[in-house]
């Protein structure tokens, strides 16, 4: 235990894998709505540029949290799904959105005090 440090400790793998914003949102998504093509999860996303979906798409599918799937047909077709990993995911999600709605506002009122102290110290 003495060799160990706490960086290394295996529930950092857990944020690191949901570290972009888009990545928990696509996991959020295709947790509540099951497997989507593409075009129809940035629709129910809302905000999310194509690119910018399917950079997310390819880092959840290298971290093993979603499954592409293509079919043999022309044209061609793919949709994405959670996979077991991912699924397991969505629990801790939403006790970090509880959390979230506990202590958002706390989190925001602080983080304009600090910019606010730090505007005045700067002047």
């Amino acid at each position: 235990m003495e060799d160990e440090f706490t960086a290394d400790c295996q529930a950092r793998v857990a944020f690191e894998v949901l570290a972009n914003l888009w990545d928990s949102v696509v996991v959020f998504t295709l947790g509540a709505y099951g497997p989507m093509r593409p075009h129809p999860l940035t629709a129910r996303i809302g905000g999310i540029a194509p690119k910018v979906l399917n950079d997310a798409l390819r880092r959840l599918e290298y971290h093993g949290l979603v499954h592409r799937r293509a079919y043999g047909e022309a044209p061609p077709r793919v949709d994405y799904a959670l996979t077991e990993a991912g699924t397991a995911l969505l629990e801790p999600m939403r006790a970090m959105g509880q959390w979230a709605l506990r202590y958002g506002d706390a989190v925001l009122d602080a983080q304009e005090r600090f910019t606010s102290q730090r505007a005045h110290r700067a002047s």
